[in-house]
């Protein structure tokens, strides 16, 4: 038996709950809470003089009766205003949220009375409860003791921030509410990371509400207990009661996602007839029915929405709430957080993504997408205050997107394990359904399938998650990532789901701006998205009609081959445990060999053309650098003039990338003599620099006064490390990509000359290294094609090899190239390989 006020079982008298000293007297003449069970019993069973109560009315109705029969024993017991006694309710009754089978957890109180009198009265009020089997939690304190437990116990404290006067001395119970949210307040520094500790500990026990067949409504992540705790932070003024949700929040916001789940708990006691907070497949149908919700797949759809709104919301108030409190460690000795720039109209503010000061998101349509690029490439949280302006402010995106909002959509899918995050935001607070209507219809739809783990549009992001770590495999990362995205798109809505799926791939496809190849490629990732996990486990692989039947089905396209190859193992890994395993590798791996045996070949990447202009440039001699905007808003072209000189290169990558000038494609060639490279590039902030000040430092560095690589090494090694010290982290800052880097060595009819293709993840002044290395090594590069698909890079050289050993020469260039590329993950157990580097044929 407990003696704190907010046990979650019932028990019968407890003599040191009472007074020291006095054992409780038999029970003879007390009159057993038999009214109180008849009254109880005919609102739940309903009758022919009352009609079945909905679980709102019900709820109110049992704080009703129970505050009534309290405050009529009370009084009966000459518990009054001025006696020196009160009662008063915590738990359900306290918070009036009171189920039909809830324990009743009350606490007398009582001015330091006589013991004896204390217990006469706690005796008359327990056992009648105890007689009628009515569940009781029980204590009987002073306010001083009261609060000793409180100060003492975390558990006891939350129960008593809930607490509420029923009857008698209301004084009395105002010192002790009042004492104990005065003391909650003082003392949270010293308990948050307890209650942080607590919550993670509950969690794991009973898992997310959202993703659990059988849920605990009351204990689960995104529950009933999770609202408790934001109502804590709020009274230790550290967060609001409801952080972070706009107008726009799928499902109605924090408020009703509570009522939501206080209603399918107070039915759950009803069906069961006894208390529970477990969800049973069993009783889902019933209490969906109850409730006018649907069947169990609704009422598990209805779950996961409200339960994944509260998660967010406690995430938001457990940031909030830390970032109020004093930092520890390194962190510490920035006493005032610095504002960072990340991108244009956005900044790093104390270990969060927010607006910059002169942002203007009611005329920036594009800034939710830079905001959520920039956040799941630094892991940084977006800060409520600013999904709420975004949503409150910013315009539609015109259609199609301008490049750079596709762009950073990409760098948000190709971030890995930060990119959940990121949507899950966006999306609780309605802006990721305003850039993705079609995701309404998935929306924490429930899988039909038992061996799913996740709801649909969350098995979409977590595939867009895990294919992020195969970006290098294919020659299209921004089609993958975005494949991995859309191929459960079309479910929902009746019908085949692939089929449907690809003609959403195509409505998108063409929103987002894509070439039209490029749609074409996306709607058939989605429409063939099973196509060979079904046939490499279902047919016979030595039959050449299942491999022709493949190839014919695809057009004999080698690229869409890869992507659906790698489609199938993210989707097998996002979908549960042992989905994806050795035996259903092994057949995908050999069906896709003898694919590529049937299919046509792949084309070696050529050189683009020289504009007649730069041509006439070069002809002329001399350095030249031209600055001029391109297509996008914020996108220019810088090209590039000077002596084909080594180094020239890696000195030109390096100063655009010293003043923040993001290379998103290049294309190098060279006319008489002359080097003629053009690159289109994104200031990360603000407006590019005067074409004047890149070409002084562009001589600057020719003439070897500036050492590029050092430079872009220190500035990146200080980015780093003040991102680390704003999250409170020490140690040496590491970059780390989400996919291992591929070599791909292609041969070609002239001798000694290759084709190196390097597909890898970006990082800052990455063309600049690699033009280092590849010079350092005494490659002559005769052009080459760069290109930054979001996160990723795919870059082609043609290099002049001369007459050197080429196996040692590879070897060597694979070892330096991918020193100075990202570094994979240190990988887990049971966690795929795929090979560095792979060789070609013209």
């Amino acid at each position: 038996m407990r003696s704190d006020p907010t046990g979650s079982g019932s028990g019968g008298p407890d003599p040191a709950a009472t007074s020291a000293g006095s054992g409780p007297p038999a029970s003879g003449g007390m009159v057993a809470a038999d009214d109180l069970v008849r009254a109880r019993k005919q609102l739940l069973d309903g009758g022919s003089r009352t009609r079945r109560l909905d679980t709102v009315a019900l709820r109110q109705a049992l704080v009703d009766l129970h505050e009534f029969w309290l405050t009529t024993k009370g009084a009966e017991l000459g518990i009054k205003p001025d006696s020196g006694f009160a009662i008063v309710a915590v738990g359900g009754l306290g918070r009036r949220e009171l189920l039909p089978y809830s324990d009743l957890d009350l606490v007398l109180l009582h001015d330091d009375l006589d013991p004896a009198v204390v217990s006469e009265v706690a005796d008359r009020l327990w056992y009648p409860l105890w007689d009628a089997h009515i569940k009781l939690d029980h204590s009987v304190r002073t306010v001083p003791q009261a609060l000793q437990v409180a100060s003492s116990d975390l558990t006891a404290a939350l129960g008593l921030l809930e607490a509420r006067h029923i009857a008698g001395d209301v004084e009395l119970s105002n010192l002790l509410i009042g004492g104990v949210r005065r003391q909650w307040r003082t003392g949270i520094r010293s308990r948050f990371d307890e209650l942080v500790e607590q919550s993670r500990a509950r969690w794991a026990r009973s898992g997310e509400i959202a993703h659990r067949a059988e849920p605990d409504i009351k204990n689960g992540r995104g529950g009933l207990r999770d609202i408790q705790l934001l109502s804590a932070l709020a009274i230790a003024q550290l967060t609001d009661a409801v952080p972070g949700l706009g107008p726009q929040t799928p499902g109605g916001g924090l408020a009703f996602a509570h009522e939501r789940l206080l209603d399918v708990r107070t039915e759950l006691h009803r069906v069961a007839g006894r208390a529970r907070d477990q969800l049973r497949a069993q009783d889902a149908d019933e209490i969906g029915a109850a409730l006018r919700i649907g069947d169990r797949f609704d009422l598990a759809r209805m779950l996961s929405d409200s339960a994944r709104t509260i998660s967010y919301s406690v995430d938001v108030g457990l940031r909030t709430a830390g970032n109020a409190l004093p930092r520890r460690g390194l962190s510490r000795l920035r006493r005032v957080p610095v504002r960072r720039p990340l991108d244009e109209g956005v900044v790093e503010h104390a270990g969060e993504v927010v607006l910059a000061r002169d942002a203007k998101p009611n005329k920036d349509p594009g800034l939710i997408m830079r905001v959520a690029a920039a956040a799941a490439q630094t892991g940084m949280p977006i800060s409520a205050s600013t999904l709420n302006r975004l949503s409150d402010s910013a315009p539609e995106l015109r259609e199609p997107w301008p490049k750079e909002a596709l762009d950073d959509l990409l760098v948000l899918l190709g971030s890995g394990r930060n990119t959940i995050a990121v949507i899950e935001a966006l999306d609780r607070t309605g802006l990721w359904g305003r850039l993705l209507p079609e995701w309404g219809a998935i929306r924490d739809l429930p899988p039909r399938d038992a061996v799913h783990t996740w709801t649909v549009d969350r098995h979409l992001v977590e595939t867009a998650a895990y294919a992020s770590g195969f970006t290098t495999r294919v020659s299209r990362p921004d089609l993958l990532v975005l494949g991995a995205l859309l191929h459960d798109i079309g479910k929902g809505r009746g019908g085949d789901h692939s089929l449907v799926g690809a003609e959403l791939a195509n409505q998108i496809g063409n929103r987002l701006g894509l070439w039209p190849s490029d749609v074409a490629v996306l709607s058939a990732m989605v429409r063939y998205h099973l196509l060979l996990p079904e046939t490499a486990t279902r047919r016979d692989l030595d039959d050449p009609a299942t491999v022709r039947m493949v190839a014919e089905a695809l057009d004999g396209d080698t690229v869409v081959l890869e992507l659906l190859y790698a489609l199938a193992e993210a989707d097998s890994l996002a979908t549960g445990p042992g989905v994806w395993g050795d035996w259903k590798s092994s057949l995908i791996r050999e069906l896709v060999r003898r694919c590529r045996m049937v299919m046509a070949g792949e084309q070696l990447p050529t050189p683009d053309p020289i504009d007649p202009e730069h041509a006439a440039l070069a002809e002329d001699g001399g350095v030249h650098v031209l600055l001029q905007p391109a297509e996008g808003a914020h996108t220019y072209t810088v090209t590039v003039v000077a002596p084909d000189t080594l180094g020239l290169l890696s000195d030109a990558a390096g100063v655009l990338a010293l003043h923040s000038l993001r290379v998103l494609s290049a294309s190098l060639g060279s006319h008489r003599g002359a080097a003629v490279n053009s690159f289109t590039v994104a200031p990360r902030f603000g407006a590019p620099p005067q074409a004047g000040l890149l070409r002084q430092e562009l001589i600057r560095a020719i003439a070897g006064e500036l050492d590029l690589v050092a430079m872009l090494e220190e500035k990146e090694q200080q980015a780093l490390a003040e991102q680390a010290l704003d999250r409170g982290t020490e140690g040496v800052p590491v970059q780390y990509a989400q996919a291992p880097p591929r070599i791909i060595w292609f041969d070609t009819p002239v001798e000694g000359q290759v084709i190196l293709e390097l597909r890898a993840e970006d990082r800052l002044g990455l063309l600049c290294r690699l033009a280092s290395v590849l010079e350092r090594h005494g490659a002559d590069i005769r052009w080459a094609r760069v290109a930054t698909l979001g996160a990723s890079v795919v870059d082609a050289f043609c290099l002049h090899l001369g007459d050197t050993d080429s196996r040692v020469t590879r070897e060597e260039f694979e070892e330096a190239m991918l020193a100075v590329v990202p570094a994979p993950r240190p990988r887990k157990s049971g966690d795929a390989v795929d090979g560095a580097t792979e060789g070609g044929t013209g």
